[in-house]
């Protein structure tokens, strides 16, 4: 942050004046964190006096922070909480379109949980994504570790349920990981089959609290299973969704979408650049995007890096990743 004052010969700053003291107190964070992100997301220089900021720095950058800022503000006012996320996604809505409106993406709340933070769509590919759900009854959600393809599938399906638009929520995954097998596994089938369903757990007890969570797997409102527990289902009243499916081969996944009985929805989620079948077994998840996506009903949903909503590094990570792969440079 700027202490010094503007320089001769130098650009003038934008600047932008807040009347509530309090929701300026939001905006710029304890310890005027909020500001200081939004410095090293958009290489800008703030400064703080009073009520009032002041932005160096060169376009478009200078006006997408001020755009921001004066956007996020009444959000504050109404009690939001402004949090980094929210200031990265807002900084890349409004890099790709300057008359984007955060309000509407941040303030459309997808579930909401007594002591949990509102789930809500963190980019515009989010955001259509949650639109397919709600218009399609098969939608693929297809991208990289981070875009929450899973967790916003998650949140719908728990919508769904709390409205009884569903009777009950499924949640699968085959079990293929990194070239082990079941077999070989220790201890019985639940034991063999569960350390491949933890992330499910995991992004449930995100949404909702532990005791609620084990209330409703006991009384079978939510089921989290393999994919081979499917086999000869029919899934009636349902919401139906499958994780990990860049490991499902090409009958495990025709298989599962011929489990979808009436008035359910299925939404199927997986990376195609994370397969860990064997050599020569084609993804059925790689299959369905290249059959399916002109039937009425179906929706693929493909997202990128930009999209990713973890700790901004993982957008660095994912990219780096990518170049090495393309460069063709030989394995280590």
């Amino acid at each position: 942050m700027r202490t010094n004052p503007v320089q001769e010969g130098e650009k003038a700053p934008r600047k932008v004046s807040f009347n509530d003291i309090g929701a300026f107190q939001a905006l710029v964070g304890e310890l005027s964190k909020n500001i200081k992100y939004v410095e090293k997301c958009l290489n800008v220089t703030i400064s703080i006096k009073g009520n009032t900021v002041a932005i160096f720095g060169d376009p478009p950058n200078d006006d997408v922070a001020e755009r921001l800022l004066k956007q996020l503000y009444p959000l504050a006012r109404e009690g939001f909480p402004i949090h980094a996320v929210d200031i990265d996604q807002g900084v890349r809505l409004l890099l790709e379109n300057p008359q984007a409106k955060l309000r509407d993406l941040l303030r459309d709340t997808v579930f909401t949980s007594p002591g949990k933070r509102p789930i809500t769509a963190k980019s515009l590919m989010q955001r259509k994504y949650i639109q397919a759900i709600q218009s399609h009854d098969i939608v693929f959600g297809i991208g990289p570790a981070g875009t929450g393809k899973t967790f916003l599938a998650m949140a719908m399906a728990m919508a769904a349920l709390s409205k009884k638009a569903a009777r009950r929520i499924v949640l699968a995954r085959p079990a293929v990981e990194a070239g082990e097998k079941l077999g070989f596994l220790p201890g019985d089938l639940y034991e063999k089959v569960n350390p491949y369903l933890r992330p499910l757990y995991d992004a449930l007890h995100d949404m909702i609290d532990f005791d609620k969570a084990s209330r409703m797997i006991e009384r079978g409102d939510i089921e989290v299973a393999p994919l081979a527990f499917m086999r000869g289902r029919t899934l009636n009243d349902s919401f139906v969704i499958l994780d990990e499916a860049q490991n499902t081969t090409s009958e495990q996944m025709k298989m599962f979408l011929t489990r979808l009985g009436y008035s359910s929805k299925a939404v199927i989620t997986g990376d195609i650049t994370q397969i860990d079948l064997p050599d020569g077994v084609r993804s059925g998840l790689v299959e369905a995007r290249d059959i399916l996506g002109h039937i009425e009903g179906i929706s693929i949903v493909v997202f990128t890096e930009q999209d990713v909503v973890r700790h901004p590094l993982v957008q660095e990570i994912i990219r780096a990743y990518e170049a090495r792969s393309t460069s063709g440079r030989p394995r280590s």
